[in-house]
């Protein structure tokens, strides 16, 4: 479906710097050795418990990051036709970063950041040829190890929903209000809700997109992630059904989301 998650990417400049951190907090599996990319860089594929793919881990070289990219993390989202997006996206105000292209086994991909600052990318996959129907599961709200939930911090909520809503066909109708801070705008995708759109936050510094990852239990994901070389920068937090979330750096610095219940 246009507009569903369907990728995530970590950039970072040393992947097994940061391997354990991911191992011990989210049971994740990341290769010590990647596939070498032209740009001198590697990409490995992050393995779930479960057998499953979370998704991609890109080397930041150092040419990357000196033209300014930092350690972060990116969602994918599907489209049908990813030059058609890309040329809606330009005219609305949203500048490309990274052109269409087309990766061997993968599909036909593209970097957008929309109009107020925040990257991420667009996908047409291509499915694996013994399984022609074969579809994403890295998303998943209910569980552990998936991408449980897709917030956009941002500092232009009301601007940026019409952007995405114009592009991705969302619908970000349902709000809940964050006081003087604003409104907290849901984010549905056909019949499923991703993620929300949310007020610019004090821990970032420009609009992003923030992943929170699924974690059996929220109080062992914090000691795992402060054992691990993490930071938390927003300490657990009771949400809306019962649940918690909190946000740390991973030990190179990118933020990341967690969310889960509490353990007896």
């Amino acid at each position: 479906m246009a507009g569903r998650p369907i990728w995530y990417e970590l950039m970072t400049p040393n992947a097994r710097a940061v391997a354990p951190f991911y191992r011990a907090v989210l049971g994740w599996s990341i290769p010590d050795d990647g596939a070498p990319m032209p740009n001198g860089g590697e990409y490995r594929a992050i393995g779930r418990p479960d057998g499953g793919s979370a998704g991609g881990v890109l080397t930041l070289t150092k040419d990357m990051q000196s033209g300014g990219a930092r350690p972060g993390w990116l969602p994918y989202f599907h489209v049908d036709d990813v030059d058609a997006a890309v040329a809606k996206a330009a005219t609305l105000d949203a500048p490309t970063w990274l052109p269409p292209r087309t990766i061997p086994g993968a599909g036909r991909m593209a970097m957008i950041a929309d109009p107020q600052g925040a990257p991420f990318y667009l996908l047409k996959p291509t499915p694996p040829p013994d399984r022609p129907d074969a579809e994403s599961d890295v998303f998943d709200a209910k569980k552990a190890s998936h991408c449980r939930w897709n917030e956009l911090v941002t500092n232009d909520a009301m601007a940026a929903g019409v952007f995405y809503k114009k592009l991705l066909g969302w619908t970000i109708d349902e709000k809940m209000s964050m006081g003087s801070a604003g409104d907290y705008s849901f984010i549905d995708c056909g019949k499923q809700r991703i993620g929300a759109i949310s007020p610019m936050i004090k821990q970032t510094t420009t609009p992003l997109w923030l992943l929170y990852f699924g974690v059996e239990d929220i109080a062992r994901a914090e000691v795992a992630a402060k054992a691990n070389g993490g930071k938390v920068v927003r300490e657990p937090n009771q949400i809306p059904g019962g649940e918690y979330t909190f946000v740390a750096t991973d030990p190179a610095g990118a933020l990341v989301g967690f969310v889960g219940p509490r353990a007896a």
